[in-house]
């Protein structure tokens, strides 16, 4: 048995490879899908500062909070993503005009763009939760030459406005997979990366076809 076993090495040792990379990729299979349920119902916030100015940054903050206080009004019947993305849609004129009003009343005239649509994240650490890598619905706020560090959040559910009554939860939307996933991402510190690469992989892919 041991001759057997030294014999057929190389073989052995290439079904245990193919094995591990299989039960891997199985794994994240797994993994990615209840990653998509977390793309499938939030609605992303992506602000874009002029500049990296102190001043720049400083309104950036200032138009988020003002876009996400409106965005707490026009979400407010809201129970799933695709009614937040509806309403998003329905309202971008006001979404429009709360960037708008924060940019003038500090003093700018920089000119604002808000635009409702798919965009892609990377994965994004926050206080209280992670989101995985991949393709979100996104409501883009792009302040004058939008060449600043930018800034990105929750729209919807309402988890990333400090000023807001309603701290509405990930919870309502996600199931208890996906949550573990967002709520606990030190257990999945490798398959998050593994995601990352493959989102990385994808859209390239689809640049080029």
């Amino acid at each position: 048995m041991l001759q057997f076993l030294r014999s057929n090495r190389k073989p052995l040792e290439a079904a245990l490879l193919i094995g591990l990379v299989f039960s891997i990729l199985l794994s994240l299979v797994g993994f990615d899908a209840r990653c998509g349920q977390i793309r499938e119902n939030v609605l992303r916030l992506h602000v874009l500062a002029n500049s990296d100015s102190e001043a720049d940054q400083a309104l950036k903050l200032r138009v988020r909070d003002s876009v996400l206080a409106a965005g707490t009004e026009i979400f407010a019947g809201a129970k799933t993503e695709e009614e937040a993305l509806t309403a998003a849609k329905e309202n971008l004129d006001v979404l429009q005009k709360a960037a708008e009003a924060e940019v003038a009343r500090s003093g700018y005239d920089y000119p604002v763009r808000v635009e409702v649509g798919p965009a892609r994240f990377d994965t994004r650490v926050y206080d209280d939760f992670t989101l995985p890598a991949g393709e979100y619905e996104a409501v883009r706020v792009l302040i004058g030459a939008a060449a600043g560090h930018n800034w990105w959040c929750v729209m919807f559910p309402a988890v990333c406005l400090p000023a807001a009554e309603d701290q509405g939860e990930l919870s309502r939307v996600l199931d208890d997979g996906a949550l573990e996933i967002v709520e606990e991402p030190a257990k999945f510190t490798f398959r998050f990366k593994a995601v990352e690469i493959y989102e990385d992989i994808r859209s390239a892919l689809e640049s080029w076809f």
